[in-house]
């Protein structure tokens, strides 16, 4: 019974590379061993013991679950998979063929991609029929006066189609969203219910161990790797009569990070900030310092006592005057130049939390300019998703002058980290 699966294990880490995790042949040799010694007749057992070898994170497990049930099916599921597969395929190509037709206007078919077709025909009927209305209603005047009435028909297309994509995205994710684990770690930070934050904040802390626990891993007490130490190399030698068989090593010198956070704290922020500062704080591990500050239409230093327990975070904000009033980031980073002595030097890297409206976007884009000529680094977390920037002054006005990093939901917010601490 092991043999069938054997053969499809290599298919299976594949699978798991595509997904991004580490299953390369050592993995796959080490996953063999476990159906050799197990078979198949205990599938939990299985998975669990596959799950060691192939996921090292929290959000690793989750993944390697979802492609461990959607793989390894008994050949009757199999089946039956295999058949609803191929009803919705031929569902979807009816669907699209129905779609090239109804996207035509004046005989020609409209400016769209493959995508913005497939997301037209993945719309419920009424709204297609409502779209199709408004066509018939434009169609003589858009054949008398193409150019004017053709883009404008166009327009009007190309925004119901976008929002079928955001909901399509909201909604699911690729079927992300039918764990509710999963869902909560890839949907948006801002459409968390109440009641998903206790569940959104006990993941954090897993995977915020699991992220100290690279940093740790990535700074072994030994120094091999670094240049050789002639005078301890000696030393040693002169215990065994001279032989230089125990080299000694010289330790590699690891500059820790100062980081200093600027975090927007506007009604809409709060949350974000929130979520973002636990995930900030795993970086204990590579950072000598940290000082955090909080803003909206003016700037105040966060006591650090108030950062330990998160659960008060909110309420300190509440209680420092700042919060629901508008934002003024480029007032901020003045502030925050102008600190004396200074907050800013080369050694700093400035962490950006905010969603980059500002009251004024010149005076902000100068600003920001400046911090960059006082700092070393300046890292901007976004909690807009990326699939919207384009439609977003300020962000693509930001994005053009630092490195801004997508932070929309828990899993892009440990990606940020992890990119942060190995930089």
């Amino acid at each position: 019974m092991t043999e069938p699966y054997l053969e499809r294990l290599c298919a299976f880490s594949r699978i798991l590379r595509q997904e991004g995790l580490d299953a390369g042949p050592a993995q796959t040799a080490d996953a063999a061993r476990v159906l050799l010694l197990l078979g198949m007749e205990d599938r939990e057992r299985v998975k669990t013991a596959m799950r060691t070898v192939y996921s090292k994170s929290r959000e690793e497990q989750l993944i390697f679950d979802r492609c461990f049930d959607g793989f390894f099916l008994p050949q009757d599921v199999i089946e039956a998979k295999l058949r609803k597969q191929r009803e919705e395929q031929v569902r979807l190509e009816q669907q699209s063929r129905e779609a090239e037709k109804e996207l035509q206007l004046n005989g020609q078919p409209m400016d769209f991609s493959p995508e913005q077709r497939s997301a037209y025909a993945a719309m419920p009927p009424e709204a297609r029929q409502r779209l199709q209305g408004f066509l018939e209603k434009y169609r003589g005047t858009a054949e008398r006066n193409p150019k004017l009435y053709g883009d404008f028909i166009h327009s009007v297309f190309a925004r119901a189609i976008m929002e079928q994509q955001l909901l399509m995205e909201n909604a699911g994710l690729g079927g992300l969203a039918a764990d509710p684990e999963i869902g909560i770690l890839y949907r948006d930070i801002s459409q968390f219910r109440e009641e998903e934050i206790p569940k959104a904040i006990s993941i954090i802390q897993s995977v915020t161990r699991q992220i100290n626990g690279e940093l740790s891993a990535r700074n072994p007490g030994r120094g091999e790797g670094g240049k050789l130490d002639f005078r301890r190399t000696i030393r040693r030698s002169l215990e065994t009569g001279g032989s230089c068989n125990r080299l000694c090593w010289r330790k590699k010198r690891t500059r820790r990070k100062r980081l200093v956070l600027l975090c927007d704290v506007s009604g809409s922020m709060v949350q974000f900030s929130e979520f973002a500062l636990r995930f900030i704080q795993s970086l204990n591990q590579v950072s000598d310092s940290s000082r955090t500050f909080l803003f909206s239409e003016t700037m105040t230093e966060a006591d650090p006592f108030s950062l330990e327990n998160m659960d008060l975070f909110r309420d300190y904000v509440r209680r420092s005057g700042i919060y629901g009033r508008v934002t003024d980031l480029g007032s901020a980073l003045e502030s925050l130049c102008g600190k004396n002595p200074p907050v800013l030097c080369s050694g700093v890297t400035l962490i950006i939390l905010s969603d980059t409206k500002s009251v004024d976007l010149s005076r902000a884009a100068a600003a920001l300019m400046e911090a960059m000529r006082h700092t070393g680094r300046v890292i901007w977390l976004n909690p807009i998703p990326q699939n919207r920037w384009q439609y977003i002054r300020s962000v693509q006005t930001m994005a053009s002058l630092c490195q801004m990093i997508p932070c929309s939901t828990l899993q892009e917010l440990a990606s940020a980290c992890r990119r942060i601490s190995r930089s």
